[in-house]
């Protein structure tokens, strides 16, 4: 056994509960009043953990819903039932890699058999807790690591947790047998990665053969920072090579400020018939957790370590959730914004094309000379405004066919711009999201056209903005003789003067490209309004009916873009996840430094000259070489087994 310290913890309290815990900090009691502020803290730390999401499929957001996940086990594993019971016994989980002897360690620390040991692997496919039969009682309550069925038997199923008594072993400790850290199946090391959480004090264990592997040092850097009570225990080491092996690890302990955990070396030995080790292999380290179970005080010392370890890592961790629903929410935002650009430019696009005469083209403008009837209209409009007045409401109440023309050409032109503005916003942002990281997950091919009932839709906009402009029409003249004169015929054909209206500059005020495309017909539209409803009607009437389509195709087009938004909208974490992350995090940091749990103090880095103590085998290194007949490429034959 390496110590890294004062000599005398070879033979007094276990090293790592001696240099912990205030004094009287060993006393047996429930949480105290500050404990309990920080439990309520706590819990509504993990209401904020288990309201957090992470949809979108951005870098962070795995990592996020990893830590998520792993916090809030941590909280309900661990934190909250240990804080309740700060005198439950101490939890000692023995994690290590793939084939470490794990297993045979813990039956051989409490003298039974009571975890599956052999040369399959993975050996432990569910978890095993050891315990006295005076603690039985608490471990079965399920207070502890709650996500667990308990069971009587051994299980195959990871999520069960098989619980033994052992008389041999003292009252106030227990062993839990966990899968290996390395395992390859994935369930196993995830609940390995779990347990080490939920534990008191971490028994590593690892060989000679296996120290040096990355994932074990992994998980142990991550048990120092937030400040965890870690054993170690090197196994399977030949006894020739004790020295060198021993120092090595020692060395590389104290690289990663973790040279004061104690260090348990066994060396190469065989198993009994009842597949246990022999006792003097393991005599120190059983003998250093007899003093550990019978020390209240150090026990209590081991758990407020770990406990306050955990809880000083609570804020910068929350902190990194935090960061990562803000970055949902920007990102939801940057996918909604580009949505929205692209049917913005589809409102411009109808915008300007109802001001720069465009639409008087092709169809329209045919249909709308043959139904003023150019050739002589323009020979009446050097006569009398009276007499103008009079011929044009003649014209327009004898030719009922015309109009029903222009209003069908008025509608396709109008349909056909919305579908073609329709179908290009929706390829842009279609395109902004698919390069997007986050857009890309939530499109579907048919997000890269407009809908399919949009032709629909749009024709029925075009009926219902028409059908408004007639009523505008019968509104604005309502007191004017001309509508009882003329009655239906004088309103439609008004109105169609108005809807051509629309379709040139602001109140028909002729520019060269309107008088180039309309042939002039656009002031002799002008003259028909001005002598029906003079100047100032002209341009309210043409702005009104203007205003009323674009508001129209304002809807249509959110509509269109509602496809988009639904989905950001789903996937969207609540605006304040970040905000009541800190502010539960911010509290719990709050209750910890008025309770008894300060931030923990690393320990000064120890110097690199180790004392190792290997205990006595009864075999020699040679002994083990001049054997290899008796074991197999994956352990032992005839029935033995090494640790």
């Amino acid at each position: 056994m390496t110590t890294n310290g004062d000599p005398a913890s070879l033979s007094g309290s276990p090293a790592v509960a001696a240099r912990t815990g205030p004094a009287g900090a060993g006393e047996d009691r429930p949480a105290a009043s500050g404990d309990a502020a920080l439990s309520d803290a706590l819990t509504g730390l993990r209401a904020a953990i288990g309201a957090a999401r992470f949809p979108l499929a951005l870098p962070s957001a795995e990592a996020a819903r990893r830590s998520a996940a792993a916090l809030a086990d941590q909280l309900d594993d661990y934190l909250l039932p240990r804080l309740s019971r700060l005198d439950a016994p101490l939890l000692v989980v023995v994690g290590g890699s793939t084939g470490a002897g794990k297993s045979t360690l813990v039956n051989s620390l409490v003298q039974a058999r009571v975890s599956a040991a052999g040369v399959l692997r993975p050996t432990t496919r569910s978890p095993v807790l050891v315990c006295s039969p005076t603690d039985s009682a608490w471990f079965r309550r399920g207070e502890l690591l709650p996500g667990l069925t308990r069971t009587n038997q051994p299980s195959a199923d990871p999520r069960t947790l098989h619980l033994v008594t052992a008389p041999a072993l003292a009252p106030g400790l227990a062993f839990l047998d966990a899968p290996d850290i390395d395992s390859v199946v994935d369930a196993n090391r995830a609940l390995a990665g779990q347990l080490l959480a939920a534990a008191d004090l971490w028994l590593f264990v690892t060989t000679a053969a296996r120290y040096a592997d990355a994932v074990p040092w992994e998980l142990l850097r991550g048990a120092r920072a937030r400040g965890a009570a870690i054993a170690l225990v090197l196994d399977r080491v030949p006894v020739e090579a004790t020295d060198e092996v021993a120092a090595h690890l020692a060395e590389m302990l104290a690289e990663q400020e973790l040279g004061s955990a104690p260090l348990f070396v066994l060396p190469e030995t065989w198993v009994d018939g009842q597949g246990l080790l022999p006792g003097r292999v393991t005599a120190p380290l059983a003998d250093w957790f007899a003093r550990l179970a019978a020390d209240a005080e150090a026990r209590s010392a081991v758990v407020r370590q770990t406990l306050g370890g955990a809880l000083a890592t609570l804020q910068p961790s929350v902190e990194s959730l935090a960061a990562a629903a803000e970055e949902q929410v920007t990102a939801a935002n940057a996918m909604d914004e580009r949505v929205l650009a692209a049917y913005r430019a589809a409102s411009r696009t109808v915008e300007q094309g109802l001001r720069d005469g465009r639409l008087l083209r092709g169809e329209v403008l045919a249909r709308w000379q043959e139904f003023i009837g150019t050739s002589d209209f323009f020979r009446t409009l050097e006569a009398r405004i009276g007499r103008l007045r009079d011929r044009v409401i003649a014209a327009f109440s004898r030719r009922p066919a015309p109009a029903v023309e222009l209003r069908d050409a008025i509608e396709s032109q109008l349909v056909t711009l919305l579908r073609g503005v329709a179908a290009e916003a929706a390829e842009h942002a279609y395109t902004g999201w698919k390069a997007h990281p986050a857009g890309a997950a939530l499109l579907e091919p048919e997000l890269a056209h407009h809908s399919a009932d949009l032709p629909e839709r749009a024709e029925r906009l075009v009926r219902d903005w028409q059908r408004g402009v007639l009523e505008l029409v019968r509104a604005e003249g309502g007191d004017r003789r001309f509508v009882a004169r003329t009655a239906a015929y004088a309103v439609n054909a008004t109105g169609l003067v108005v809807m051509i209206a629309v379709f040139a500059s602001t109140a028909f005020i002729p520019t060269g490209l309107e008088v180039a495309t309309g042939a002039g017909t656009t002031i002799a539209g002008q003259a028909v309004l001005q002598a029906i409803f003079g100047d100032q009607a002209v341009r309210t009437l043409a702005n009104k009916a203007r205003e009323d389509l674009l508001n129209r195709v304002s809807v249509l087009l959110d509509t269109e873009a509602a496809r988009y938004l639904a989905r950001t909208e789903q996937a969207r974490p609540a605006a304040r996840t970040a905000t009541a992350l800190r502010r539960a995090a911010n509290r719990v940091e709050t209750a910890r430094l008025h309770s008894n749990f300060p931030t923990p103090v690393p320990p000064p880095q120890p110097p690199v000259d180790h004392e190792v103590v290997v205990p006595e085998t009864g075999v020699s290194g040679q002994q083990l070489h001049d054997q290899p007949s008796r074991w197999g490429a994956n352990g032992p034959v005839a029935g033995r087994e090494r640790p």
